[in-house]
């Protein structure tokens, strides 16, 4: 019989942290990030990491434990989730996984495998520098589409990161993203995983999205961009983080203060709806209402394992 593992999903700022660590507590379970930010060390802030207290003594895993120097791939978190998870339950505890990077959850999921490719750095660069303009990126977006048109239905034309992803991918294994993952998905699912998806009227959100950014600035996001440069030497992915380059912008003047706050809000937002987008193509998810209280969401749960 296949061992339970609990996955909460849903876009930014709706709530999951907060559900996931009443919940762990109702059914003695530990927590596994599944935020490819959240891994970075010292981007607290901005990635709007767990504190300690908010944490209530719940462990968590695959949290503040990568120098922002490195990269960290799905392949990373593939295998690090699957040794997280079999420590929980070497526990006899039940493992939730909690995130909204919608990629890490499908390597899990799904089964999938993505090969350690080996990135070609200047290639990256030369990639992310044509995407900063608007004809660069939209040539990026469709020569993506061109190399795999299934996986690019999932992406925005505006999805930096993404595009970029798929271009890389092709490049480094010869195999476009969709090959590789019906190749991958052939390999069994190792758990019994039980999803659930956080939905939340658009408006109400995107209000949530504004408020989190203004705490943000409040907590000190600009000093912690600062400490960040001056720590380390690169940022092979970390800086690319929501909320980190445009205060690099800032610094670099390309940005007013404000300009900079309101580019956070608006690109917060429309991470928000690729999140949802992805998430509802799931036919397994089962959506709970944000708005309702946690306890009736927890009951949601509780009688769904």
């Amino acid at each position: 019989m296949k061992s339970k593992v609990v996955v909460i999903v849903g876009p930014t700022a709706s709530g999951k942290t907060a559900l996931s660590i009443e919940l762990a507590k109702k059914i003695n379970g530990e927590i596994v990030s599944a935020d490819s930010m959240q891994i970075y060390k010292d981007m607290n802030i901005g990635t709007a990491k767990v504190t300690k207290e908010e944490a209530q003594n719940i462990k968590h895993y695959l949290i503040d434990c990568v120098s922002p120097e490195k990269r960290y791939t799905v392949s990373d978190f593939k295998k690090d989730s699957e040794i997280a998870i079999q420590e929980i339950l070497s526990k006899n505890k039940i493992p939730i996984i909690v995130g909204g990077t919608g990629l890490y959850v499908n390597s899990l999921i799904y089964g999938i495998e993505y090969q350690d490719m080996k990135y070609d750095e200047k290639y990256r660069n030369e990639l992310m520098k044509k995407a900063e303009t608007t004809e660069g990126l939209k040539e990026l977006y469709k020569k993506a589409i061109e190399i795999d048109p299934e996986a690019m239905k999932k992406i925005s034309e505006n999805d930096k990161k993404r595009i970029v992803r798929i271009l890389e991918i092709y490049k480094a294994t010869g195999k476009t993203k969709t090959e590789q993952e019906i190749l991958s998905k052939q390999t069994k699912i190792k758990y019994d995983f039980k999803i659930f998806g956080i939905a939340y009227d658009r408006e109400k959100l995107y209000n949530r999205i504004n408020q989190r950014v203004d705490i943000m600035i409040e907590q000190g996001l600009e000093d912690e961009v600062r400490n960040l440069i001056l720590k380390y030497s690169k940022f092979p992915t970390a800086m690319q983080g929501l909320g980190y380059k445009e205060v690099v912008q800032y610094f670099d003047g390309q940005l007013t203060r404000e300009e900079m706050i309101e580019k956070i809000k608006q690109e917060s937002r429309r991470y928000a709806k690729r999140q949802l987008t992805w998430f509802k193509r799931n036919e397994n998810i089962i959506w709970l209402n944000g708005e309702n209280k946690l306890s009736d969401n927890i009951d949601i749960i509780m009688k769904e394992l």
